[in-house]
């Protein structure tokens, strides 16, 4: 198998990500009032977990929910690398952010960007990662998500746009299937 190279972020990824934030008419959640009152109103959904997705314990029980459409994304996402890689597991080391506690975050972690979501790659092998990197690049180029992966943190961040969640094409190869909302995956240690 082919690796695909990394997929870099760029200013203009960052560009994209306001404007289709902007677009689906989603506002940044400001405060942890604001975020429970998402989560009580249901626009925001909790992080699904499977035997094929896990989330990270390091992850406030509150910063654990997401967009429908991402949570429809991750879904898609676990399943399709545990089918390819006998029951592998991915890891969310990130989730939903308020714009207070990404103002705390970037003063600690300068790469920390304004997005909510991250997959974990410590753990996974060349082989899980060139197969990540090949199923997100479609979605990508069909504008249903952006990428950027991170190497400090190690892990994929990953910001999902509603249009997710419109009916794909009926089959796509395992290299070229589904991505997600904005979350962080990892391989779960161990594998």
């Amino acid at each position: 198998m082919n690796i695909p190279a990394p997929l870099r972020g760029s200013h203009e990824s960052l560009v994209h990500q306001n404007e289709m934030a902007e677009a689906d008419g989603l506002e940044r959640i400001l405060d942890d009032a604001d975020l429970e009152d998402r989560i009580a109103h249901g626009s925001l959904v909790p992080v699904p977990t499977s035997s094929a997705l896990h989330i990270n314990t390091d992850l406030p029980e509150n910063r654990r929910y997401c967009r429908p459409w991402t949570a429809k994304f991750l879904m898609d996402l676990s399943h399709a690398h545990s089918a390819r890689f006998a029951g592998g597991t991915l890891e969310v080391t990130s989730a939903v952010r308020t714009v207070e506690y990404q103002r705390q975050l970037r003063r600690i972690n300068g790469n920390a960007a304004s997005a909510d979501g991250d997959i974990a790659k410590a753990g996974m092998t060349s082989k899980e990662i060139g197969w990540i990197r090949a199923w997100l690049i479609p979605l990508e180029q069909q504008g249903k998500i952006d990428v950027e992966e991170e190497f400090r943190q190690s892990c994929f961040h990953i910001s999902v746009y509603k249009s997710y969640e419109e009916p794909k094409p009926a089959s796509h190869s395992p290299l070229t299937a589904a991505p997600m909302d904005s979350a962080t995956m990892l391989p779960t240690p161990g594998r």
